[in-house]
């Protein structure tokens, strides 16, 4: 039946080649024009919908607290071994804030009540406080008073709103070198409270508390959330841009820190990276297509076929309306690896039967007419072609189960894709290639072109000692292969499986690159290291940027201040947890709004004076009654730290957790469910660890389990479908078994080899390495296939493994070697993901190779052989 279903296939496409060659270009136009009709644009990663508690705890607190849901970038100010604190450089702070507010563009995206806040800021009105109390001939009287605790300065106190940005630059210049130091001296004293912002969190974290100098600071600049407001992301990150064009015009040394920063240099890493490698990959390419086929007729019908491919691809990325993400950069590399694949074995099998290599059941010729060779060649390859299609095309659609909607996607176009690399070289490339050796053929080109691998040669002389070397020794080898496999699988159990969004940030060039012509020079990437700096220096903030704990029961319980207080001492440097200056990690609780509050407040002070029992500086009884002082005194920061309900009950309280930002979202997970963990274990209360970095490690890993699920399942499902092929076509279920080994075993040192380079196993590499099946099981079908055909027609088990190697083999390491090097050049990118993209297929493709080519032969002769004693 198998036979003569190809048989009858090949037969069609060599007697009606023109009319599926109209058919196929019109229906290619067709699928094509969803590229221009449809809509795709730019999509993200996205979110999955995984339900947890820490979701729904983060849902909880948004929906209940005062949440600041501003866009933040910081502008980081720095002179290593200087000062930052002068009145100069405070005056250039203030100045580039309005040179910002002046620039439309960028003031559309500021927050209304507060766009800029930094230490300038606090000096500056300091300073104007001074100014006008000077003026009132009050001596000063009204800059300072005594409060519990220390100095409180008030900044404008006396006055009916702070001063304007105006005002603050006039009341800094009118100030001088020796005013500035003694404003800095008062408001840094580790004494003294300042209304407002604390102006040690501008500071650096190894800032010396009680000193007035700095070698950094930041400045933090609030703009609208896009989800709450008229503007755009594209808008904000766009400010972002021009704001670091502006600090870079004002400062010798400082940077801004955004997510518009980052997406900028993402892009632009991309866009650089493609520019460089690009020209080089098609070189590469090109130059082994013509070394492969060594006919530039066949390396041009090649490329044309890829070309159709790619605009089915765009086409029916178009029709479906899917976005364009990070996730699908790596299905048009999938497809072209694919394609040539496919375009090296009909164009091979073409080559074998024309100059007569290739026998059929019935006849042995010297040398075969262009239509009978594309008739023989096609039919002996279809079903081959046919069975890898769709075992990886539904290998690559089980990825569907994922709840990542980027997933689903890459699963779609991966499996759609895959079915048109079918269709265009099982049926558009053969009726052209066809059409072209009779129109050579009619003119009198005589064209020999051996396939490569078959006849004399050492390629040839190296493919034939593999099938040797199979009949000679396959326990040996199958023994070698199994150990390191062994010791990749143990490897793999080392592999680090967290998500840093640090490793996705582009990497500044190597020299190399530096000295590229003008339209290839890479641009300048500092977007990692600030990120490092960041981290290491200040609290990060922003949207998602930093960890929280939601407290559900008795809120209103002593222990709960005395224990959030305990944690926020009690928290060391050595994790993920800002810890500032005065030895305190950064970390917003009920505790740390009372204290500020009471420096600033005598009733609240007054309340919780006498209250306290322990001089602590916390109420030890009655807190609901100082709660409510602290609502009347400071609503805003109580509601950012406490919800109170309608009625007046206290139903929950809430941390905020200063995090690094360069550290993994796994590690900044487990120490933000230890504070949670320190908090219910010393007060009667419910703590769940939730924010940005706590849910990325939350989904992360749940994504990451239904990827590796789906990863068995792709195994699983290509194995029920080899086996009930094999059972159907030559009743040898057996085979579809011996056929998928060699693929698990190169997954196997794939993992291995990544464990050793160092390369992490998660939601991104996971989907990588999906390729390695793709890829291997196309590879290990050929090789069977030709296999099982050559086993028909030859009585010797060696004849059988030579014509099998050296005709399926060569047409496999031109692949190999074609599609390993178009991937393997982007190990050369200056964008991590796509360095990794490289670097993975581009050894899952060579380790897939070498282990159809050694360790399927040996499998081939054992199982030969078990057959031979059984029957």
């Amino acid at each position: 039946m198998k036979r003569e279903l190809t048989s009858r296939y090949a037969e069609v496409l060599a007697s009606r080649s023109k009319l599926i060659i109209a058919l196929l270009l019109v229906i290619s136009a067709v699928v094509g024009a969803g590229a221009v009709v449809g809509t795709t644009g730019e999509g993200e990663i996205g979110q999955a919908g995984i339900d947890s508690p820490e979701q729904a705890a983060l849902d909880r607190i948004e929906a209940t607290y005062e949440t600041d849901d501003a866009v933040v970038a910081q502008v980081v100010v720095r002179d290593e071994g200087g000062d930052v604190l002068t009145r100069e450089s405070l005056l250039k702070s203030l100045r580039l804030q309005q040179e910002i507010r002046g620039n439309e563009s960028i003031n559309a995206t500021l927050r209304d009540e507060t766009g800029m806040v930094g230490i300038e800021n606090v000096v500056a009105n300091v300073a104007y406080a001074h100014e006008q109390s000077a003026r009132a001939n009050t001596s000063g009287a009204n800059a300072s008073s005594r409060v519990r605790g220390g100095n409180n300065i008030s900044a404008a106190q006396g006055q009916s709103s702070a001063p304007t940005l105006d005002q603050q630059i006039t009341a800094l210049e009118s100030s001088s070198e020796e005013q500035v130091e003694t404003y800095l001296s008062r408001i840094l004293d580790p004494d003294a409270s300042v209304p407002g912002s604390d102006p040690t969190e501008f500071l650096p974290t190894n800032y010396e508390p009680g000193t007035t100098q700095a070698d950094a600071r930041t400045t933090l600049v609030f703009q609208q959330n896009p989800s709450g407001s008229a503007t755009t992301t594209q808008a904000v990150n766009d400010a972002q841009v021009a704001i670091d064009s502006l600090v870079e015009n004002r400062f010798a040394d400082a940077f801004v820190f955004g997510q518009g920063i980052i997406d900028e240099e993402s892009s632009q890493a991309i866009g650089d990276s493609f520019t460089i490698i690009t020209p080089v990959a098609i070189v590469l390419l090109l130059v082994v297509l013509a070394i492969a086929y060594r006919d530039l007729v066949d390396v041009l019908v090649s490329v044309f076929g890829v070309g159709v491919v790619m605009v089915w691809y765009a086409g029916i990325q178009g029709w479906l309306g899917i976005p364009s993400n990070s996730t699908l950069i790596a299905v048009p590399f999938l497809l072209i690896g694919l394609s040539i694949d496919y375009s090296l074995h009909v164009v091979m099998r073409y080559r074998e039967a024309r100059e007569g290599t290739l026998d059929t059941d019935d006849e042995t010729v010297d040398r075969r007419d262009p239509t009978t060779a594309m008739r023989v060649g096609i039919a002996g390859v279809v079903l081959a072609l046919a069975t890898a299609a769709f075992s990886t095309a539904v290998g690559f659609l089980s990825n569907y189960v994922s709840p990542l909607e980027s997933i689903q996607d890459f699963a779609i176009l991966s499996g759609v894709g895959i079915v048109a690399i079918f269709v265009v070289f099982a049926a558009l490339v053969p009726a052209i290639k066809l059409e072209l050796e009779r129109f050579f053929d009619r003119r009198g080109r005589d064209r020999h072109n051996p396939a490569v691998g078959v006849g004399s040669g050492g390629l040839s002389r190296l493919l034939s000692d593999t099938a040797a070397l199979a009949r000679r020794a396959p326990i040996a080898v199958i023994v070698i292969a199994l150990v390191l496999a062994s010791a990749g699988a143990y490897g793999a159990t080392d592999i680090d499986t967290e998500f840093n969004q640090a490793d996705f940030l582009p990497q500044d060039a190597p020299a190399w690159m530096e000295s590229l012509p003008g339209p290839f020079a890479p641009g300048d990437y500092d977007v990692s290291e600030n990120l490092n700096y960041l981290s290491d220096n200040f609290r990060q903030r922003g949207q998602g940027a930093e960890g929280q704990v939601l407290i559900r029961g008795n809120v209103t319980a002593p222990a709960l201040l005395t224990a959030a207080d305990d944690v926020t001492q009690n928290t060391t440097s050595s994790g993920t947890i800002v810890v500032g200056s005065d030895g305190r990690a950064a970390i917003e609780s009920p505790a740390s709004v009372l204290r500020s509050v009471a420096a600033q407040n005598e009733t609240v002070a007054d309340a919780i004076e006498v209250r306290d029992t322990d001089g602590d500086g916390l109420p030890d009884r009655d807190t609901a009654a100082v709660y409510d002082l602290l609502f009347e005194a400071a609503p805003d920061q109580a509601s950012s730290v406490l919800y109170r309900a309608d009625n007046g009950s206290y139903q929950s309280a809430r941390l905020t957790v200063g995090v690094q930002g360069n550290a993994s979202a796994q590690s900044v997970a487990g120490d933000v469910r230890g504070v949670a963990s320190a908090i219910e274990g010393d007060a009667p209360v419910r703590a769940i660890a939730t924010g940005g970095p706590v849910i990325t490690a939350v989904v992360q890993s749940g994504l990451f389990e239904t990827l590796v699920e789906g990863f068995a399942i792709t195994l699983g499902v290509i194995l029920a479908l080899l086996v009930g092929l094999y059972w159907w076509r030559n009743r040898t279920p057996g085979l579809g078994v011996v056929t998928l080994v060699p693929v698990v075993i190169a997954l196997a040192w794939l993992l291995g080899t990544m464990a050793v380079l160092d390369i992490p196993f998660n939601s991104e590499t996971v989907v990588i390495t999906s390729l390695a099946i793709g890829l291997g099981v196309d590879y290990s079908i050929h090789v069977s296939e030709r296999f099982v055909d050559e086993r028909a027609r030859h009585d010797s088990l060696a004849d059988t493994l030579s014509t099998a190697l050296t005709g399926t083999g060569g047409a496999l390491l031109g692949s190999a070697v074609t599609t390993a090097s178009g991937f393997g050049v982007l190990a050369l990118a200056l964008s991590p993901p796509l360095q990794r993209f490289g670097i993975v297929t581009g050894l899952s493709i060579v380790y897939a190779f070498v282990a159809c080519m050694t360790v399927l032969p040996c499998l081939l002769v054992i199982r030969e052989r078990l057959l031979t004693r059984l029957a």
